[in-house]
């Protein structure tokens, strides 16, 4: 359903060195670099099934601020791999936020294990796992 997914970012130059490190743990290559019609840089990171992940800077040249309420959730292949998720993006400028990684308990989808975390820009930012 989607096909991206993009935040703003106020260094874009740092945001390239925190998010080709930290989505490299999801097997994701370098962010290619678009100049878009505005004149703008933006990061594109392509999973290989057709969804990106954007990384741009604002292009009405206000400063990039988040959005209260909103996450971005990576999908992780195992328990070890959202924390790895974490703990890099702690390694590379990121903030650990609210409870550390780990299992929690849902009503709706069972056991699922989480990570929260938020990028240099503070854009909230999550790995997550789902158990078969």
């Amino acid at each position: 359903m989607l096909f991206h997914t993009m935040v703003g970012s106020n260094d874009i130059e740092r945001s390239k060195r925190f998010y080709d490190t930290v989505l490299g743990t999801l097997g994701a290559g370098e962010g290619t670099r678009n100049i878009a019609d505005s004149g703008h840089t933006r990061l594109i990171y392509n999973n290989g099934s057709g969804t990106n992940f954007i990384v741009s800077q604002p292009i009405n040249d206000e400063p990039a601020s988040v959005a209260n309420g909103s996450t971005v959730a990576f999908s992780c292949n195992s328990p070890e791999q959202v924390k790895q998720l974490h703990d890099t993006a702690v390694a590379a400028g990121g903030t650990s936020i609210e409870a550390p990684p780990g299992p929690r308990e849902t009503a709706s989808m069972g056991t699922i294990e989480l990570a929260y975390f938020r990028d240099p820009d503070g854009n909230k930012l999550c790995g997550i796992h789902f158990p078969a």
